[in-house]
């Protein structure tokens, strides 16, 4: 299944979560979308609360369906951390979801955007894969002496930088400085239910 490429506010209001992390799409209209989208009252199954908490992940992350189970299959063969917070540690270190976090990008797509198309920098050297699981002490800069314009443009916004990483805002670099904790990471998600999805599936 290839990454969702549609309206990411429809998306949003049939999970009841914003996938864009701001809220904005609940605002105005906070149920489902289409004719009958405030008539939709039909209690989940089990198993479709496990899949709706899981569609919820995978759209907030903006990672296709592939990716997302192997990653969980990684975060699963970690020892030494708890499956959901593994999971939700390894989602967070994509080179993508870090340049979002230090404020460089307005959405996790800008993000993306700007690494596909070979503007950022890891260590000093380009990467250009979204998907690339950074390391704690990674440095994440950008190519040539002055960034985008639209990246001085989040910088001069002042966007939320997540707590643990560091961004010097003057030389537009930032360093990915420790894992998060689950309390620094979306409550609305409830990574049991995804665990009792894949468990059914592996």
């Amino acid at each position: 299944m290839s990454r969702y490429v549609g309206s990411s506010w429809k998306k949003s209001r049939r999970l009841g979560f914003s996938v864009l992390g701001t809220g904005d799409e609940l605002k105005k209209r906070a149920y489902g979308p289409g004719q009958h989208g405030q008539d939709r009252k039909r209690k989940a199954s089990e198993y479709g609360t496990q899949l709706t908490e899981k569609q919820k992940l995978r759209l907030y992350y903006g990672v296709n369906e592939r990716q997302f189970r192997r990653l969980f299959i990684l975060a699963k063969a970690d020892k030494e951390t708890v499956t959901g917070l593994a999971f939700f540690r390894i989602l967070e270190s994509r080179l993508d979801n870090l340049v979002y976090r230090m404020g460089f990008a307005r959405t996790r797509a800008g993000a993306r955007q700007l690494v596909n198309h070979g503007h950022v920098l890891v260590n000093g050297k380009k990467v250009d894969i979204a998907s690339y699981l950074c390391k704690v002490g990674d440095k994440i800069s950008f190519k040539g002496d002055s960034p985008l314009k639209v990246v001085k443009e989040c910088i001069e916004a002042a966007l939320p930088v997540a707590p643990y990483v560091t961004v010097n805002a003057e030389k537009f670099e930032g360093v990915y400085t420790r894992k998060p904790e689950r309390n620094e990471l979306p409550s609305e998600i409830q990574e049991s239910q995804i665990i009792e999805y894949y468990n059914r599936k592996l």
